[in-house]
């Protein structure tokens, strides 16, 4: 194959944004769907993740089905569920937003300690990550689970091998977080700018 796992979600990352500069919720969910496949690389160290990501993708994609047109733009489901009050349930499209965006954040640290540091093994790789990102959102139950997650972690070099396909992993890997990152910025901004920025889990 040519290309790397990586090039879906670079061609996909094309349209998240409207003419005029709005995130659009089906191509915004659509690159995040297309990560899914890297993350099956990994192996049972990113069960949980992909579970939890997929989850919330669903979640969001059921949402957006209802009314394609009212829902066109990624933030018009949580502006409906603030004026609404739910936003704060467990079961929200702004609790799965702000989750979803979370283990993004996750990932995309992931990539780039993968490209930065060529000497961590993978489990450091995803310590480090899931420290700077995750964690301090997580319970003692859910940062434990994924501790122990980690130490399944695969041989970094196979993995790299293994995603690279046919084409330069690395500037792909520099590619897909440069262009992802300020979405997932954008998302947190929007989120903080409603009061829903810091919800932990229980």
């Amino acid at each position: 194959m040519a290309g790397t796992a990586f090039t879906p979600s670079l061609e996909g990352m094309k349209s998240v944004k409207s003419e005029n500069g709005v995130i659009l919720t089906k191509p915004f969910l659509e690159v995040c769907k297309l990560i899914l496949p890297v993350l099956d690389k990994f192996g049972s160290a990113m069960s949980l993740v992909k579970s939890d990501i997929g989850g919330n993708i669903t979640r969001l994609q059921t949402k957006y089905d209802t009314d394609p047109t009212k829902y066109e733009q990624l933030y018009s489901m949580v502006q409906v569920e603030i004026t609404a009050k739910t936003a704060k349930s467990s079961s929200s499209c702004t609790n799965g937003l702000l989750w979803l965006t979370r283990a993004m954040d996750f990932l995309v640290e992931l990539f780039r300690n993968l490209v930065e540091h060529p000497d961590w093994s993978m489990s450091k790789c995803c310590t480090d990550s899931y420290n700077k990102t995750l964690k301090k959102w997580h319970g003692w139950m859910a940062s434990s689970s994924f501790t122990v997650a980690m130490k399944l972690a695969p041989d970094r070099n196979k993995f790299m091998e293994i995603i690279g396909g046919g084409g330069d992993i690395n500037a792909d890997i520099e590619k897909f977080c440069s262009g992802f990152s300020p979405l997932l910025e954008e998302n947190h901004k929007f989120l903080a700018s409603v009061g829903m920025d810091d919800l932990k889990a229980s």
